[in-house]
């Protein structure tokens, strides 16, 4: 069956970085685009970055752009989110996913197929 496993998650402080995995198997890794996402308290699941599955492209949201890095090693069927300049309001459960590489958008979370079950980025201030 396919998983997808997160680490890297933990509690750090304002300013500054940590970087996440997220391990799949159990599906062909270049056949899916990856997704970050992440949920705080009492929200809704929110977009981080996706990274296509060629690793050419990739999206960012505004909250994040500049300070957080997607990337993937297809050779390790691995995504990695490097997260520097972490401010309190990144606090949150991140989960990667998974999104069929013919799918044309990769922002909405309703086109991801396959999700982690999340590791908790605690940023104090």
């Amino acid at each position: 069956q396919v998983q997808l496993v997160e680490s890297g998650g933990g509690l750090v402080q304002a300013g500054g970085s940590l970087r996440l995995s997220c391990a799949a198997s159990g599906l062909t890794f270049t056949n899916y685009h990856m997704g970050w996402f992440r949920q705080a308290p009492g929200k809704e699941r929110e977009f981080v970055a996706a990274i296509r599955w060629t690793g050419g492209s990739t999206n960012y949201a505004p909250s994040v752009k500049g300070r957080f890095t997607i990337s993937r090693d297809n050779t390790k069927n691995t995504v990695y989110l490097q997260m520097n300049s972490l401010k309190p309001e990144d606090t949150a459960v991140y989960y990667c996913a998974a999104n069929a590489r013919d799918s044309s958008d990769v922002i909405m979370r309703y086109n991801y197929e396959y999700w982690g079950q999340g590791t908790q980025v605690t940023v104090s201030s």
